[in-house]
């Protein structure tokens, strides 16, 4: 029999993928959404016991007398990659980088360990997935080459922590946190015991030696990032690495920044000198053409505090029949696009009920913000009409269930980027401000109103 006062082990189950512990066996995760992923496991029930105080690491101070100095940004050097930082890597901070294979993770993360190496001080590289001759060949070729970056090929953590000590590194990049393995630890390479561990293990050594770590990220067939949810915890700044295999085009977001906003983007193109930040990426994502086409409008989205100019493209064809007509969406959110489209048959009186509707964006942005509602409605309309826009227009606004357009957020600073770009007209919800020098306000209550102006007759 056990002790008095101690509780024997009782049986539990633990998910594999994020650790999320359960009293009985469920065929579903209800932390991560996985399936055949919790298997019991034998666990002590926790004993209460008194805990007196103990030494502290440093007496507690009035906060404004906290120094800043260990916890300022330090640029990389590329503006871009600043810019979704909040300014640059802080000293003992810990960012996971996440991202689909081949899209340029290890490349871009190479060019910024070569510019901290120009500017800060020595920089480690351990891969844990290619080569050290692999990765020469790439800094050959993206000409970061110096002699204050350092790179070894590991897979151990107590190699990783050896060249640690060895090269005392400013900046760590580990590429991946999943093929790096703990032998204190049981468990598959890569799993979830694993990849904790090692976050761990890193972690610590990154706080106490003020050491900045860049983490490299598997993720799911659905984008998520796999390993533990607690990765995601454990780290300071998680970053998403997004991007087409046949584009060109990058973007790089944050979506956890605990030195500065999570919801800025960066703009890439990658080619055959590596990554190259676009400071301007609104022509990304406009179509340039001579002449107005119809089932097009073009919008101003807010990423962060960065305007930038999309297109909406629509296409509306009579349907084949025998059965329901086709509703088609790239780059766009197919529920918001489905109210829309039900928006202008009821309220804008086109017909679309027989007919298939396709939707996209250009350039592969994606757009999920309501601002760009009025741009979808008007596009639809112009490609049920086969009729083009006037030319050199951008419309902004909510839709909503009533037809009416709703005011949205920055209306200020997307007017004057339109401005900038060479746009004379803007159709805008009512009270959307002062128009910026050059461009025109067309002020539109509902979405009635707006096709009545646009398409008269």
């Amino acid at each position: 029999m056990p002790p008095s006062g101690v509780k024997s082990a009782r049986p539990a189950h633990r998910c594999t993928e994020c650790g999320y512990a359960s009293a009985k066996w469920m065929g579903k995760c209800p932390e991560c959404q996985a399936w055949g992923t919790l298997q019991e496991v034998s666990a002590p029930a926790p004993a209460l016991r008194a805990v007196a105080a103990g030494p502290v690491t440093a007496p507690a101070r009035p906060i404004a007398q906290v120094e800043l100095a260990g916890a300022r940004a330090v640029p990389t050097g590329i503006p871009e990659f600043d810019r979704v930082l909040g300014g640059g890597l802080v000293p003992g901070a810990v960012v996971l980088v996440a991202g689909e294979p081949g899209v340029g993770k290890s490349t871009l993360l190479l060019e910024v360990a070569h510019r901290v190496a120009e500017a800060n001080g020595p920089t480690l590289v351990v891969s844990g997935e290619e080569s050290a001759a692999q990765v020469r060949l790439r800094a050959e070729r993206i000409d970061a080459l110096h002699p204050r970056l350092y790179l070894a090929a590991e897979t151990e953590l107590s190699a990783v922590l050896a060249h640690v000590e060895q090269v005392n590194p400013s900046l760590l990049v580990l590429d991946s946190v999943q093929t790096v393995r703990s032998p204190a630890v049981d468990g598959t390479d890569g799993g979830a015991s694993q990849v904790r561990a090692v976050a761990t293990a890193l972690t610590a050594v990154a706080k106490s030696r003020g050491m900045t770590t860049i983490l490299v990220g598997h993720v799911t067939k659905d984008g998520a990032i796999a390993g533990p949810r607690a990765l995601e915890h454990l780290v300071d700044v998680v970053v998403s690495f997004d991007g087409e295999r046949h584009s060109t085009l990058r973007l790089v977001r944050a979506t956890k920044n605990r030195f500065g906003p999570a919801d800025e983007i960066g703009c890439f193109e990658i080619g055959d000198g590596g990554v190259v930040g676009v400071p301007d990426p609104s022509h990304l994502f406009v179509s340039r053409r001579t002449a107005s086409v119809p089932g097009s409008c073009v919008t101003v989205t807010m990423e962060g505090s960065r305007p930038l100019l999309a297109e909406v493209q629509a296409l509306v064809a009579t349907s084949a029949g025998g059965g329901s007509p086709r509703r088609a969406v790239s780059g766009l959110d197919s529920q918001r696009v489905a109210m829309v489209n039900a928006v202008v048959e009821r309220r804008g009186g086109i017909r679309l009920a027989d007919a298939d509707v396709f939707a996209a964006s250009v350039g592969g942005v994606k757009i999920a913000e309501p601002a760009a509602d009025l741009a979808l409605a008007l596009a639809i309309a112009s490609a049920s009409k086969d009729t083009p826009l006037p030319e050199g227009m951008i419309a902004l606004g909510e839709v909503g269930l009533s037809g009416e357009i709703r005011r949205v957020g920055g209306t200020g600073r997307r007017l004057a980027e339109a401005a900038r770009q060479g746009y004379r007209l803007a159709l805008v919800p009512p009270d959307a401000g002062q128009a910026p020098q050059g461009i025109r306000l067309m002020e539109v209550p509902d979405l009635g109103a707006a096709l009545a102006g646009l398409f008269p007759g």
